[in-house]
């Protein structure tokens, strides 16, 4: 699936991130945004005290010494980092839901989406015990999705 560069898809990803902070208020102006928020990089953080930065890419691309992490958040969905930016990106958007809101956001959501079918892909090829790793996790929301 080599569809979209690796690298574009970033540049969107940070693109679709800066126009949603630019053009909303900030999550210290609304309670809800804020706790949102907070979640999601609370849980970004603990995500990455078990992919430690050695380990870590924001490109869909597998490090030629990257290990498979299955601890942790990783116990329970393949992308939590994906996860903990739709968590903090939605925690910008909820004060104020407006179609230009729901259309950054689902392009960011499209955006990660692709990012991770592409990084599925790379780890498939990569290791085949990755196929009992996807059987076990949710892509993105624990126990749901």
């Amino acid at each position: 699936m080599n569809i979209i560069n690796s690298n574009i898809l970033v540049l969107i990803q940070f693109f679709i991130i800066l126009i949603l902070l630019l053009i909303n208020q900030s999550i210290f102006n609304n309670y809800l945004s804020l706790i949102i928020s907070s979640i999601g990089f609370i849980f970004g953080l603990y995500t990455l005290y078990f992919n430690r930065v050695g380990n870590f890419n924001v490109r869909p691309e597998i490090k030629s010494n990257a290990k498979l992490i299955s601890t942790g958040a990783y116990k329970y969905i393949r992308h939590p980092m994906y996860f903990c930016v739709l968590l903090i990106m939605g925690g910008v958007i909820v004060s104020d839901i407006n179609l230009i809101n729901i259309i950054c956001y689902s392009i960011l959501i499209i955006v990660l989406y692709l990012k991770s079918i592409k990084e599925e892909m790379l780890w498939s090829e990569k290791m085949e015990e990755y196929a009992s790793y996807k059987e076990k996790t949710k892509m993105f929301i624990p126990f749901v999705l």
